[in-house]
């Protein structure tokens, strides 16, 4: 039987605002307060991280702190292979998203012979590159990492030298090989994204199940009709951004807040109807910043209470398949 171990990655150099560093210890107080000893149960691994490099002078400008973000990403694939080796579900929780790459390196290295599916829950579609990032800051771009993808032929950025080495070494992280294919991706609650993203994502094919399409159509559709356009995937990962969620119904608690997203149900209902299947082996969270957060510790609350939830799915799954 697989058992859960949390891996805490308190990394924001990836990241435009501060702040999300805070985001695990904001998660470990909303557990606190509510009496919940989660934090206790299951074993936990810390990786180490180089959040001080946030003031040193960056010559990468359209790939901020990209050495960083790269030494942070072999960590977190180097903890996340090493888990699943042992047979181990690493539940991921993460300051800023560009350690999503590190997951999903993980994934791949691990099990370099599989398959693997991506379900990206969040408002942003992270699909840039250093070529076409507006803003140069890397949680933005690691979806276009694992897919090993420049996009030159949208390029507004001339970057250097330096810059597209280091780019390199991002594509190849864990293994030099891509870990994704475009077919394996599925959006849920994409709605802020740049032309070049919009671009990329209807040139390949790539399925976003908007808030208002599952809200319409029905969620049991579009979630069935999303577990068969990843059914020949052999294993699944899962990224939970907290900023797919309306900002304006939960929190404006993350670093890029976004209205009209879904409800902590909803986000939640997504992520259980994949773990059923069976085929999910490692969950990520996160952008809390209880920095931004009007409203107390709401985002964090909310996002502890969700953990919960898919946890408790993982571990009854978990228990299903070794009395199968």
């Amino acid at each position: 039987m697989k058992k859960v171990i949390v891996i805490k990655n308190r990394s924001d150099v990836g990241a435009g605002t501060r702040g999300s560093d805070l985001g695990i210890d904001a998660i470990e107080i909303a557990a606190i307060v509510k009496g919940d000893y989660y934090f206790n149960h299951y074993p936990f691994e810390d990786v180490p991280t180089e959040n001080e490099t946030i003031y040193n002078k960056d010559k990468n400008s359209f790939a901020k702190r990209i050495g960083s973000v790269l030494n942070q990403c072999n960590r977190v694939c180097e903890s996340v292979q090493r888990n699943l080796k042992k047979n181990m579900f690493p539940i991921v929780l993460s300051g800023d998203h560009s350690s999503a790459l590190g997951s999903i390196s993980g994934i791949k290295a691990a099990f370099p012979d599989k398959e693997i599916g991506v379900v990206w829950i969040d408002a942003h579609a992270d699909i840039h590159s250093p070529y076409t990032s507006p803003s140069g800051n890397i949680h933005g771009m690691p979806l276009a990492a694992a897919l090993s993808l420049d996009n030159r032929q949208l390029e507004i950025n001339k970057i250097s030298k330096e810059t597209e080495l280091w780019w390199e070494k991002m594509k190849n992280v864990g293994i030099p090989i891509p870990k994704i294919k475009f077919d394996n991706l599925v959006y849920f609650g994409v709605r802020d994204t740049e032309e070049s993203e919009n671009i990329t994502i209807a040139a390949n094919n790539i399925k976003n199940y908007t808030v208002h399409e599952m809200r319409y159509r029905s969620f049991d559709t579009c979630l069935n009709e999303a577990i068969e356009r990843l059914n020949h995937c052999d294993l699944i990962y899962i990224s939970f951004d907290v900023d797919s969620m309306d900002c304006d119904l939960v929190s404006d608690g993350t670093g890029t807040p976004v209205p009209r997203g879904f409800d902590a149900a909803e986000v939640a209902e997504i992520m259980v109807k994949f773990i059923k299947t069976g085929k999910v082996i490692c969950f990520e969270l996160v952008e809390v910043n209880p920095l931004l957060d009007t409203k107390g510790n709401k985002m964090a609350e909310t996002a502890f209470d969700i953990l919960r939830n898919i946890t408790d799915t993982i571990e009854v799954i978990n228990k299903k398949k070794v009395n199968a």
